[in-house]
């Protein structure tokens, strides 16, 4: 595996997560829950409350009722002032009609209590007291006490004379609310164990609802991500007339504009690659023509006059160079057709490298550091032309001296042979390294040519060319600017490095 598929498996772990973490499914069903769970809570407060409400005025007023008549039933025949004893019976009498509440009976200093052994006076208070003696009708007061609730009505009882003046006799009435307390605390209890069903159910609608939701845009991503990949015809099918149908539909007409604007670049590119190689098929001839007649002016060039001499040599030196670029555009073409293969076999680089500086005269002009027996599986004429246009490049616009440094790499992809083009000269010009593989282009504006080839003058093409062979290996080339500071002499120097990698590959283990 290299490092791209790694990268890619890297990238598309990395948004897996995401998805698990922060997916549109992922919010649609956690809004979903919060929003069931919230009206659940709210439902159930709300319930709660009016529950409590009604169970506690259902009791609140039969027990005012019922107290305030049996009050009014016993009163009547009750002589004013009492003693202890006939108010003591009159609370009893009271509290046998209502039930069998507490009943506590005050008149001046008198008072009488239907239970003796309940204490009540914890649970009549203050402001009941002060209510019912400066007030004509019954009032009541919910209180709690050693932490229960409890409801205590009272009322002052008064004289059937038609006037309704105050006798002085105040009862009071004690009603246990713990029943009350239990039925509302069940009710809130069930109330509360619906709450987890009906977040499930909201659970699962949201997965079913999200489903139908995500359905068409998971559909519109997998054909965006088609389309990215380079599946120009790829399509979402469009149903519905809501806003996804729409961005379906707009998608659908986004990528046949794409596949046309597409098909219409690749006729384009197709024509100009038919041109180019044309062209430089049609020039092969008349070329072949010149190149023998240059060559024969220049073996005679020192037979004519000095102008005619210089002319000879210029047209020879111009008819070669026109040659090279004519291949150099064929070789070019037929990159770009996809029409070329390797012819590879198991090769020894070193003695690749030193074949290619002897071919060219230039074993007297690099230093060469090879590190021997570094067989890899390649095709060598690809990897001479690669050799020559970097030490071309560097014996052109660099200075001496030039070494080309041949070694292995062991990298956590696989191990690799590494070739390395070094110069002296001034480096590249800032903002160069970016550009510096582009067909035709000139890193120094004061050159009247591109890099340089195996004879000092450039096609314009060498790099390029060089850098398709490369990865037609599975290999690429990388520049940058160092500083040589062993050279004291002179101070430190910059200059160019252009380094190889290529896959070190044996016989049997293939070529991509």
């Amino acid at each position: 595996m290299n490092r791209t598929d790694e990268g890619k498996r890297g990238v598309a772990s990395k948004r897996h997560s995401r998805r698990l973490v922060g997916g549109l499914r992922v919010r649609l069903v956690v809004t979903f829950v919060v929003v069931a769970l919230i009206s659940a809570v709210t439902a159930t407060a709300l319930a709660y409350r009016d529950a409590r409400t009604a169970v506690l005025q259902r009791a609140q007023n039969a027990a005012v009722n019922d107290f305030r008549e049996r009050v009014s039933t016993v009163a009547a025949d009750f002589d004013v002032p009492p003693d202890q004893q006939s108010l003591s019976r009159f609370a009893a009498k009271v509290s046998e009609g209502i039930g069998g509440k507490i009943v506590v009976a005050r008149y001046q200093d008198l008072t009488a209590v239907s239970d003796s052994f309940a204490e009540t006076e914890g649970r009549i208070t203050v402001e009941l007291r002060s209510a019912v003696m400066t007030g004509d009708d019954a009032k009541f007061q919910r209180v709690q006490w050693r932490g229960d609730p409890y409801l205590v009505v009272g009322t002052p009882v008064r004289f059937a004379d038609g006037d309704h003046r105050t006798s002085g006799l105040e009862v009071f009435a004690i009603s246990d609310l713990r029943a009350e307390r239990d039925d509302t605390a069940a009710l809130l209890d069930s109330v509360r164990k619906g709450i987890v069903p009906v977040v499930l159910l909201a659970a699962v609608l949201a997965l079913l609802a999200a489903g139908t939701v995500l359905r068409p845009v998971r559909k519109l991503g997998r054909a965006t991500r088609e389309l990215a990949a380079g599946d120009l015809g790829s399509r979402v099918a469009v149903t519905g007339h809501d806003e996804l149908a729409d961005l379906a539909t707009t998608f659908n007409e986004t990528a046949d504009a794409l596949q046309a604007s597409d098909a219409e670049l690749r006729e384009q590119e197709a024509k100009a690659r038919r041109f180019v190689a044309d062209v430089s098929h049609e020039l092969r001839t008349p070329l072949a023509a010149m190149t023998m007649v240059a060559t024969v002016l220049e073996e005679d060039a020192d037979q004519l006059p000095p102008d005619a001499a210089r002319a000879a040599r210029t047209v020879g030196a111009e008819t070669a160079r026109l040659s090279r670029l004519v291949e150099d555009l064929m070789e070019i073409s037929r990159f770009d057709a996809k029409a070329v293969r390797l012819n590879a076999a198991e090769t020894d680089l070193a003695d690749t490298v030193r074949a290619s500086l002897a071919l060219r005269g230039w074993t007297d002009r690099v230093q060469t550091h090879l590190h021997e027996d570094v067989r890899a599986v390649v095709d060598r004429r690809r990897i001479d032309v690669i050799v020559a246009n970097l030490v071309g490049n560097a014996l052109r616009h660099g200075a001496p001296p030039v070494t080309v440094t041949l070694g292995t790499a062991r990298a956590m992809d696989g191990e690799w042979v590494t070739l390395e083009v070094a110069d002296h000269g001034p480096g590249l010009p800032p903002g160069a390294r970016e550009w510096v593989f582009d067909r035709f282009y000139k890193a120094d504006v004061a050159r009247t040519r591109g890099e340089a080839d195996d004879s000092g003058q450039g096609s314009g093409l060498g790099t390029a060319i060089a850098l398709e062979n490369a990865r037609l290996h599975g290999g690429t080339i990388d520049v940058a600017d160092v500083a040589d500071v062993t050279d004291v002499a002179d101070g430190p120097r910059r200059g160019a490095v252009f380094t190889l990698r290529l896959p070190l590959r044996r016989t049997g283990e293939g070529t991509e």
